[in-house]
């Protein structure tokens, strides 16, 4: 059984309509191309070697993204510089326009007119925003993205957050700045990615105390992950009991082993029942997005 029909199998079995994965990245060629160089270099932010899977032209990465079953995806884009987001915004809206199963996407950075081009991008349909507090090097609580953040919340938009310390800590990462920011936005529906890897426990923490914030599972419990940042047995509890609040991510197509795993360790997790994987693979993102019906 290839790749495709194994991943089909998964879902098909748990009689969804397919998966929906919040954690893709899809970008402009140049910078797709940058990105894929920085990984081939083990750069500071990797800190590792990190083959990249899925590195194929941009049609194929949606052929094979679209024949797993994956019935809506992000576009997550981020800047690492001042002038870039609102540019990146411009092209994540386009390629939805061209993409009716890429929910539209769209960034900011603590910059002057920040506010502007997130109120102008929100106008033109974007439904997730992408936040890389590691990438980016910038606090969640700068003061000119106060004011943003409100405009988000009122919008009732999701971010999906990079704010954990893995795979490399940085100068504002982990869950301290993050819950200042909920301190002062607890409406704020943050999506954490990665579980918050390493502080797994600490962002649980943070999802016991705000009703709005969820976690993706994207690379977590994969023997790559595992080797470095584990997650602790002690935390699969809480994970279950959270049912509700985690959405499959995968990091395709940057991710360095098959799309198969990331959603097979899903199914293997200890005391893992079918419920909680139809809410994790597609239910609590379909419901999140309000997206009607099978593809």
């Amino acid at each position: 059984m290839d790749e495709t029909e194994s991943v089909r199998e998964i879902w098909q079995a748990l009689e969804l309509p397919g998966i929906v994965d919040v954690h893709t990245h899809f970008m402009p060629k140049p910078v797709m191309d940058k990105v894929w160089q920085y990984f081939d270099h083990a750069g500071p932010l990797v800190g590792r070697h990190w083959p990249i899977a899925y590195r194929t032209d941009e049609e194929r990465r949606l052929s094979v993204l679209r024949g797993f079953g994956v019935r809506a995806f992000t576009s997550l884009i981020y800047p690492h510089k001042p002038g870039m987001a609102e540019w990146l915004n411009q092209w994540a809206t386009a390629f939805a326009a061209a993409t009716p199963d890429c929910l539209h996407t769209a960034t900011l950075y603590p910059e002057p007119g920040v506010e502007d081009y997130v109120r102008q991008v929100i106008d033109r349909g974007a439904r997730v925003f992408k936040a890389h507090i590691q990438v980016g090097r910038y606090s969640p609580t700068d003061p000119l993205l106060d004011r943003v953040w409100g405009v988000i919340e009122d919008a009732a938009l999701p971010v999906v957050i990079h704010c954990g310390s893995g795979p490399v800590p940085g100068e504002h990462t982990g869950a301290e700045p993050v819950a200042a920011l909920l301190a002062r936005h607890p409406r704020l529906r943050l999506i954490v990615a990665h579980l918050g890897m390493p502080e797994y426990t600490d962002f649980l923490d943070l999802a016991d105390r705000y009703d709005d914030l969820r976690l993706d599972t994207t690379m977590a419990f994969t023997p790559f992950v595992e080797e470095t940042m584990p997650f602790p047995r002690s935390e699969y509890g809480r994970l279950r009991d959270q049912a509700d609040r985690i959405l499959f991510g995968s990091d395709f197509p940057n991710i360095p082993y098959g799309f198969i795993d990331a959603i097979g360790v899903l199914t293997r997790l200890p005391g893992i029942d079918d419920q909680w994987l139809r809410k994790v693979l597609h239910d609590n993102a379909a419901e999140l997005f309000g997206l009607a019906g099978p593809a």
